[in-house]
C-alpha cells in the first residue's frame, strides 16, 4: 500500500481506525484510573495531585496534543467509513438475515460514534475547557502532610481544584448526570465490537487468541464505562 493511500483507500482507513482505537483505549486505561483516585475520600487530594500531575508536566502534555490527533483521526476516518458503507448499500438483503447477521452495535457503530462525539463535546466544555482556558478556583495542601489548609498557610501549595468542579457540574443537576450515564452505555456498546475489531484488522486472527481479545474485550467494555458512569453517580448521591 501507497502511504497516499493509507488514509484513502479502505484498507488504509479501517488500518487507522485501529490504530487510532488502541491508542484511545490505552488512553481510557490511564483516564479511568486517575479518576478512580476520586473514592479516596480524601476531600480530592489526591485526585487534584494526579490531575497536576498529568497538567503541569511535559510528557503529559505533549501526550494530550496526540491524544486529540487520535480522536480527530478516529473520528474522520470513522465518518469516512461510515459513508462509504452506505453508498455501498444501496440495496439491503432481499432475504432478511436476522440473527445470523451481525450484531446491531457492530452496525451502529457510526449512530454510537456520533452520541460518543455529542458527549465528548459535552466533557471537553464541562472540565478541559475550564481546567486550560477560562480557569478553576485553587485548592491549598500542605505538602509534608497532604492536608487541606488555607491560602498562604505554611508548606501550602496551590493546586486547580478539578474536583470540586466535578462536585459542581454532578450535584445540581441529574440531567447532566443521565447524559453522562448515556454516554458512558454507547461508549460500552461502541467498545464491545471495536476493541475485538480492531485487533482483527491487524491480522490477530488466530482463534485462540481470538477467543482471549473477545473476552478481554467484553470485561474491558463493561468495567470501564461502568467506572465511569459510577463517578457522576458517586458524586450526585453523596457518596464520596
Amino acid at each position: 500500500m501507497k502511504w497516499s493511500e493509507f488514509f484513502t483507500s479502505s484498507v488504509g482507513k479501517k488500518l487507522v481506525m485501529a490504530l487510532s482505537g488502541l491508542f484511545l483505549i490505552s488512553f481510557l486505561v490511564v483516564h479511568v484510573g486517575l479518576n478512580a483516585c476520586i473514592w479516596a475520600n480524601d476531600g480530592g487530594v489526591m485526585f487534584n495531585k494526579a490531575a497536576h500531575f498529568m497538567g503541569s508536566n511535559v510528557v503529559p502534555r505533549i501526550l494530550e496534543i496526540g491524544l486529540f490527533a487520535g480522536f480527530l483521526l478516529h473520528i474522520i476516518q470513522g465518518f469516512a467509513l461510515e459513508f462509504q458503507n452506505r453508498s455501498k448499500r444501496k440495496m439491503g438483503y432481499q432475504v432478511p438475515m436476522g440473527s445470523k447477521g451481525s450484531k446491531w452495535y457492530s452496525k451502529s457503530m457510526g449512530l454510537l460514534g456520533t452520541l460518543l462525539l455529542l458527549f465528548l463535546i459535552m466533557h471537553i466544555s464541562h472540565f478541559w475547557v475550564p481546567s486550560r482556558i477560562t480557569g478553576l478556583e485553587e485548592m491549598h495542601i500542605d505538602v509534608t502532610n497532604g492536608s487541606i489548609v488555607s491560602a498562604g498557610a505554611p508548606n501550602a501549595k496551590e493546586y486547580h481544584d478539578l474536583f470540586g468542579r466535578m462536585k459542581a457540574v454532578f450535584t445540581h443537576n441529574p440531567l447532566v448526570v443521565i447524559l453522562y450515564i448515556l454516554g458512558c452505555i454507547s461508549l460500552a456498546w461502541h467498545l464491545l465490537h471495536g476493541f475485538q475489531s480492531a485487533f482483527r484488522t491487524l491480522g490477530v486472527s488466530n482463534f485462540r487468541y481470538i477467543g482471549l481479545i473477545k473476552a478481554l474485550g467484553t470485561g474491558f467494555s463493561i468495567i470501564v464505562p461502568l467506572a465511569f458512569a459510577m463517578m457522576p453517580v458517586s458524586f450526585y448521591m453523596g457518596w464520596i
